[in-house]
């Protein structure tokens, strides 16, 4: 038998806590870079580190004191609440594999684990308030404020307290699960001291970092260290991580990292440790990727990265060989479904070496790059094909939409929408295709939002699906899909078989016309 790792990835998220349980956070005394702050905030000017010959000079600081005292105005704790279930009768604890498991299980003893996929079993269940605790910190004078999306995950309510003690009820303004990114806003009736962000790209491996947070529960902490690694992927599409080892725990998540020109270079976010604790290896994903994304939730509610529609894989240096190639650089088309890829005439076995005018290191590289660049907006593709550069143009789609994950609500998005078998749909415009990565002659109706407790739902449609076909027969206006429904109906049918595309992707879908 295998041994279990003794390595874990964690989130440096705070502890859910049982509402009995409630640590009290020790109020800060205000000092003098406290006044500083609000002045600074007052002008709608960001915290920054102050200047000192001493600070430029050295090459480890005296004391970081003067630095803690600048930016830490611009430091919360984050408060979630939540309700969860728990059971009122606990069943026995059995050890994992136990030859009793089944036979508790099967006499449904009650709030035995894993009955009829409950956590707890069929026992009664209680409703009980749980805490739990994390970081964030403040970007804009108005009160925006930005934390890790596990950190509010769940949340019914959600509290900031800041370095002056003072607290204030949070909305969640957007969230973004694939960066854990989330944005929140406070009401104050005065402005706020905040930070900006810096350039992660200019970190070095080596220079000296700072993490505030609010590590365990125990309040206002501060932590320093050093860049210890650049560019690390943990397990998301678009990971950027700092590997520092300043001090991060649980609680510190969605904390700031700062530079020495206090400026945010990263959000922390997880830690690689056997324990639990800190062992000096904690991850905060670089600014430049926070940043965007921060941009997009507060103009938007949600992200709207691009999407170009291939299937991609790194280039290998025997690849690379016997295609010809002089470096073993760019990513390597392996499929290219219906989309704005196909549509710019891309192929398969066409190797992606240029993105928007810069050069593309590999599939990681292109995948964020793609995801930065505007949606609906032609780019320059260069790709190597029989030995050639193929110079490509390609409008770019709507990842979120191609996904099925956004929320439909596009930018160009028909004042003629109509509710339809629990959908709101809207004739496809060359403007709609080019966001959704379609040829602009395609004709259908969009998908804008879905009923999730309509049958349009239960059969998996959602927003930003294409239908192109209802009753086997072509449809390009809402007048057309409800022609053929009256028909299905007339006829005594109980559903109409419709055809949905998604990502390029074509299939058939019953729904009921009744």
């Amino acid at each position: 038998m295998n041994k279990p790792s003794s390595r874990h990835l964690l989130t440096a998220s705070g502890l859910a806590l049982l509402m009995a349980f409630s640590p009290a956070i020790a109020q800060q005394a205000a000092s003098p870079g406290t006044e500083a702050a609000q002045a600074a905030a007052n002008e709608n000017q960001p915290l920054a580190a102050p200047e000192s010959r001493a600070r430029k000079e050295q090459v480890m600081p005296e004391s970081f004191a003067d630095l803690v005292e600048q930016v830490s105005p611009a430091v919360v704790n984050i408060t979630t609440t939540a309700t969860v279930a728990t059971p009122l009768v606990r069943g026995p604890q059995l050890p994992e594999g136990s030859p009793f498991s089944d036979l508790f299980r099967e006499f449904g003893f009650p709030g035995f684990p894993g009955d009829e996929g409950s956590p707890f079993g069929r026992g009664p269940m209680a409703e009980q308030r749980s805490n739990a605790l994390g970081s964030g910190f403040v970007v804009s004078a108005e009160g925006l404020i930005v934390t890790n999306n596990h950190v509010i995950e769940g949340a019914d309510e959600i509290e900031v307290e800041f370095f002056s003690g003072k607290t204030l009820p949070a909305k969640v303004i957007g969230k973004d699960d694939k960066t854990d990114i989330a944005v929140l806003k406070v009401e104050s009736d005065k402005p706020l001291p905040f930070v900006k962000f810096g350039d992660s790209d200019k970190a070095r491996v080596g220079d000296w970092v700072l993490a505030l947070g609010n590590p365990l529960g125990q309040g206002f902490s501060a932590s320093t260290g050093i860049v210890s690694a650049r560019n690390r992927a943990l397990s998301g599409t678009y990971d950027d991580f700092i590997q520092t080892d300043a001090a991060i725990n649980r609680g510190n998540s969605g904390g700031p990292l700062f530079n020495m020109d206090g400026e945010v270079i990263g959000v922390n976010t997880a830690i690689l440790s056997p324990n639990g604790g800190s062992i000096g290896i904690g991850f905060s994903m670089a600014s430049n990727v926070v940043s965007k994304v921060v941009g997009q939730l507060e103009e938007y509610g949600e992200t709207r990265r691009g999407w170009l529609g291939v299937k991609i894989q790194p280039v290998t240096q025997d690849i690379a060989d016997s295609l010809g190639l002089v470096d073993a650089s760019g990513a390597m088309v392996t499929d290219v479904p219906s989309g704005p890829a196909a549509e710019a005439g891309m192929k398969s076995g066409d190797v992606i070496t240029s993105f928007d005018g810069g050069e593309v290191k590999d599939p990681r590289d292109l995948v964020r790059r793609v995801a930065d660049a505007p949606v609906g907006e032609a780019v320059d593709v260069t790709v190597q094909r029989d030995g050639k550069p193929v110079e490509l143009k390609v409008t770019l789609g709507r990842r979120e939409l191609a996904e099925g994950t956004g929320s439909g609500k596009l930018d160009s998005a028909a004042e003629t929408a109509s509710d339809l078998m629990g959908m709101a749909l809207a004739p496809l415009t060359p403007e709609l295709a080019a966001e959704l990565g379609v040829a602009r002659e395609t004709q259908g109706l969009v998908v804008q939002s879905v009923d999730p407790t309509g049958a349009a739902a239960d059969k998996g449609l959602a927003p930003g699906d294409l239908i192109t076909e209802a009753g086997q027969q072509p449809v390009t206006t809402l007048a057309d899909l409800e022609a053929r429904v009256k028909e299905a109906r007339d006829a005594g049918r109980k559903s109409i078989l419709i055809m949905v595309r998604r990502a390029g992707e074509p299939r058939f879908v019953a729904l009921p016309v009744e």
